[in-house]
């Protein structure tokens, strides 16, 4: 295999966005188990004193992911994701006004590998969300493990991260004065498992409890399509039945993580590595679907609603995908 080596008078500033997608890989896939490291660790030095109080405020502070978090505007605009913004690049684009006033479900697709779009759109500024939804506070869902990382949990929390459980997402769109936004990547990690270029598959037909929540909170959804979020990685071959999809999914249901295999580019050559193509996201936000709320709705209507859902959403991505480079002929499917 031949090797391609990046250029050696490469732009400070496209170094710097390098840098940026870096970190932001490295704290996904290793963040958390340094912070548990590094937990462990004090306790059989010195410092123990340090983990120790850190528990004792861990356990008054438990609730808190689950109460709408804990975000720090300092982190959620900090320079680092403006960098990371224009590595790709990724815009946020708007469709209609959203009334600050209201709540609304936002359901998030693809999932892609790292969930790229939805983490800088909806945890950090960089794409200017506060001006476009002025008004509106975004709560993006991820899975409840990494809410017990000590350390991690505050990091996540920083940028408006809450866990990924009913409980979460009611406190906050229950709120009488609006204002909320919760973000579910509806496929979750299973669907990254079919996450690679030119997918367009998305793990959708029977996941409905999103559904089931924004009827029985009374909530607007709103169908977000993410064009090139899948598009940033590469993927190991795991076509169903195979040794390593048995393998993916048995650990996925166990420990509620997929493992894709996937890879892209290194830092200093673009022949092999885990740092992202430098491929355009435009994520796109659509128009909401009123909900009737109903405190505990029937199968058949949230069957009706979700139909209603998934052709809001095909609708959504024909309307746009011919400005974001797909292909006339593709059309979104199921599973």
């Amino acid at each position: 295999m031949k090797v391609e080596f990046a250029p050696r008078n490469i732009p400070l500033e496209r170094r710097l966005q390098t840098a940026a997608v870096l970190q932001w890989v490295f704290s996904f896939l290793c963040l958390a188990q340094c912070c548990i490291a590094v937990f462990i660790f004090l306790l059989f030095t010195r410092f123990w004193v340090v983990s120790a109080l850190y528990a004792v405020w861990w356990a008054f502070d438990w609730d808190t992911p689950s109460q709408g978090g804990r975000r720090f505007s300092c982190v959620r605009n900090c320079t680092l994701w403006r960098y990371m913004k224009d590595y790709f690049p990724i815009t946020l684009v708007k469709t209609v006004d959203l009334d600050p006033c209201k709540n609304y479900l936002f359901g998030f697709h693809p999932h892609g590998i790292l969930v790229a779009g939805a983490f800088v759109n909806f945890c950090t500024e960089a794409t200017g969300f506060s001006k476009l939804f002025p008004g509106l506070t975004p709560h993006m869902m991820m899975l409840n493990l990494w809410f017990r990382a000590p350390f991690f949990r505050d990091y996540l929390m920083s940028g408006g991260l809450i866990p990924s459980d009913k409980e979460s997402g009611s406190y906050l769109l229950r709120k009488k004065e609006g204002g909320n936004i919760v973000i579910i990547a509806v496929g979750g990690a299973q669907e990254a498992l079919d996450a690679r270029p030119g997918a367009y598959t998305l793990l959708l037909k029977n996941r409905k409890g999103f559904v089931r929540l924004a009827i029985e909170n009374g909530t607007a959804l709103v169908p977000v399509f993410s064009f090139g979020e899948n598009e940033l990685f590469d993927q190991v071959e795991n076509p169903k039945g195979s040794w390593l999809r048995w393998t993916q999914e048995c650990l996925q249901k166990i420990m509620g993580i997929s493992l894709p295999l996937f890879h892209a580019r290194g830092i200093f050559q673009y022949t092999f590595g885990v740092i992202p193509y430098r491929k355009p996201i435009y994520t796109v936000v659509g128009k909401p679907l009123q909900v009737t709320k109903k405190h505990n709705p029937s199968q058949d209507e949230v069957d009706k609603l979700h139909k209603s859902y998934l052709e809001a959403l095909c609708k959504l991505f024909e309307e746009n995908k011919l400005k974001y480079n797909v292909p006339e002929d593709t059309h979104l499917s199921f599973i």
